[in-house]
């Protein structure tokens, strides 16, 4: 089974239509974003709250076999550091790195029972490249970098990896809060000359699934960032 956290959002729709096309399992967790499609296979969670998060386990516990867990949660707060609200900026490190944390230490257990578990983070380039303004995403995704490492030692022989993917920017969520000339300003930067298509994230993650010899790294699909 596929979980998907952060399903309504840009990202994880679109990998939970792909999915779904495809006649695989799968199942979304959302909160501050309605799903507007495949709401029957979605359920509202806080992965703040682990009691949500174990409330949403109990409910599809007999289904969970073979878990693949793909981690798109997460928000975003622009500020340079020195004028940013300690609340916000904390708020999204709760969001987008110990929420992570919730559902990886959630389903652990299971993929540890049945030998077998895919773990996949969305990591971002933001946290490569030093942007300014992004102090909090860039810390709450780079963190990722050194969990993903040590979980994946922990759990390396029993058959579960875990990675994560740096993504770049992409025709698909945050990007359309960018507006149009810094776009193309962007888009100057990238070798490739233009944003991502997002079948090349589930290209990697499909890559991640199959492969039993890959833990505890990150991929960069970003177009030639550096």
């Amino acid at each position: 089974m596929v979980i998907i956290t952060g399903a309504s959002g840009g990202i994880g729709s679109f990998l939970m239509n792909e999915f779904i096309k495809n006649s695989v399992e799968v199942r979304g967790l959302y909160n501050g974003t309605e799903p507007s499609l495949n709401k029957e296979l979605m359920y509202k969670a806080d992965i703040t709250e682990t009691k949500e998060i174990s409330e949403f386990i109990e409910k599809i516990g007999v289904d969970l076999k073979n878990v693949i867990l793909i981690n798109c949660a997460g928000s975003n707060y622009n500020a340079f550091a020195h004028k940013a609200d300690p609340v916000r900026w904390a708020s999204l490190i709760q969001v987008n790195l110990i929420g992570t944390f919730n559902m990886i230490n959630a389903l652990l257990p299971t993929m540890r029972d049945q030998n077998y578990g895919r773990i996949i983070n969305i990591a971002s380039v933001v946290a490569q490249k030093g942007v300014a303004g992004t102090s909090a995403y860039a810390a709450s995704k780079s963190g990722l970098w050194g969990m993903t490492k040590a979980i994946a030692a922990e759990n390396a022989s029993k058959g579960i990896t875990i990675n994560n993917l740096n993504l770049g920017y992409f025709h698909i969520g945050m990007i359309d809060d960018i507006p149009e000339p810094l776009q193309e300003q962007i888009k100057s930067t990238i070798p490739t000359r233009d944003f991502g298509n997002p079948k090349d994230i589930l290209n990697s993650i499909n890559y991640l699934i199959e492969t039993d010899y890959i833990t505890g790294t990150s991929i960069d699909v970003n177009g030639g960032l550096v």
